[in-house]
């Protein structure tokens, strides 16, 4: 029975030699080896196989394969071609011109997310990317296991904030029902504002933590009455509806404000400027590297206009 487990990749090379070159001697010169070293190779295959693999019809004639030797000969050509693959598909990956990339970011950047991957994938096609979406909290926890090899927000974690790239402005502001008593005026009273109803976020998310520490400068307390809910396009339907104001990311709001749904309060302060980060977390791959690269050099292209006139 053939031992074909026995096998080595030297053995096969010989055997393509002798079939190509059709003498011992130029087959080992070909494989930088002695005419004893191929004879011994071709032999050991023999062995291993338990058939001859290589045959000369006559005294001086070239070797040609046998039957068997066709078989395997066929076989070592695409082992070879398949090494040969293998070996391209390393080299891309080692310099970031293929591979898989896992793209976090906050639920706050879903509105600008996908269109900023299919800029990614047009540029850099070979290179796959996942994008995964989710609240603050669960972004971090995520990238603290290494889940992610990238990540976008707006306020970088203190133990990101060496690897943290600015793409790009992230506009906040408050948002009111059309009609609204407020809606319009060139300024506000903080009074009367605290006196609505405010749609809040869940307590640690990025929008939530940069509201309340805008309402604390306004010097007025805290706002009459707080109702959380868990997104931001809840909150979004809840103020078309008249159940009260709140402070979002205007990147979540563009669409509404442009057709009239929403409108935005106007006043000192108003919007509030911050900045959307890439996180680029520890030593990244060279694939990372390569999209994180990819998404700084885009400048910020994929991030809606909001209209700020309101």
């Amino acid at each position: 029975m053939p031992r074909l487990d026995a096998v080595t990749l030297k053995q096969l090379r010989a055997l393509i030699a002798v079939s190509e070159h059709r003498s011992l001697t130029e087959a080992a010169a070909a494989q930088h080896l002695s005419t004893p070293a191929i004879h011994s190779q071709i032999k050991g295959l023999e062995e291993a196989v338990g058939r001859p693999l290589l045959i000369r019809p006559s005294e001086g004639a070239a070797f040609l394969p046998t039957a068997e030797g066709a078989a395997l000969l066929g076989a070592a050509r695409r082992i070879e071609a398949l090494l040969s693959q293998a070996g391209d598909q390393i080299r891309a990956l080692a310099t970031g011109h293929a591979g898989h990339v896992t793209l976090g970011t906050v639920s706050t950047a879903k509105y600008f997310a996908p269109h900023l991957v299919a800029m990614l994938q047009q540029a850099c096609p070979d290179i796959e990317i996942a994008l995964r979406v989710a609240n603050r909290g669960e972004t971090l926890a995520e990238l603290d296991r290494g889940e992610y090899d990238l990540a976008i927000m707006g306020r970088p974690p203190r133990d990101y904030l060496q690897g943290a790239v600015p793409l790009g402005p992230h506009p906040h502001g408050i948002i009111l029902p059309p009609g609204h008593p407020l809606a319009g005026a060139e300024g506000f009273d903080p009074a009367r504002l605290m006196a609505e109803t405010w749609l809040v976020r869940e307590p640690g998310s990025g929008t939530r933590i940069l509201m309340e520490r805008f309402l604390d400068r306004t010097g007025e307390g805290p706002p009459a009455r707080l109702v959380t809910m868990d997104s931001n396009e809840t909150i979004k339907q809840a103020v078309i509806a008249g159940l009260g104001v709140a402070f979002l990311s205007l990147h979540t709001v563009v669409e509404e404000l442009r057709a009239g749904r929403l409108t935005l309060l106007r006043g000192q302060g108003l919007p509030l400027m911050r900045h959307w980060y890439l996180i680029v977390p520890g030593q990244p791959s060279a694939v990372a590297r390569r999209i994180a690269d990819q998404i700084v050099a885009l400048g910020g292209a994929y991030l809606p206009d909001p209209p700020f006139s309101g």
